[in-house]
């Protein structure tokens, strides 16, 4: 965030938002957090589609690989590489107010549990 967005890194206007895996919340990680001043949007357990690789780019990998196969490893690794940068100011544009739109979903709820897509 430093290198590629420094303005909102030294004006602190920027928020990270991670889901809860192990690594993002080790107890090395949060002291990090907190010592850098990043403000953190927490992630709700039990509700991976805020996550935007779980419904923006997982998807899009699954549709360009789904039917393929693959005889090494470095195949799927050069395959999956070529399908990111495919990928457009766009449509990462789009992702981000797709997780607004789903932020917005969630919090209306009240944390309650719901079924169905919270997406557009």
């Amino acid at each position: 965030m430093q290198r590629k967005q420094s303005d909102q890194w030294w004006n602190n206007t920027w928020l990270l938002h991670h889901d809860n895996a192990p690594a993002h919340a080790t107890l090395m990680t949060q002291p990090f957090l907190t010592d850098n001043n990043m403000t953190v949007v927490p992630h709700p357990p039990y509700l991976p589609d805020l996550a935007p690789s779980d419904f923006f780019l997982f998807p899009k990998l699954e549709t360009k690989l789904k039917g393929r196969r693959f005889q090494m490893l470095e195949e799927i690794q050069a395959e999956s590489q070529a399908v990111l940068y495919t990928l457009q100011k766009n449509d990462l544009q789009e992702c981000l107010k797709n997780w607004q739109h789903r932020w917005d979903h969630y919090q209306a709820s009240e944390g309650d549990y719901f079924e169905g897509d919270a997406g557009p």
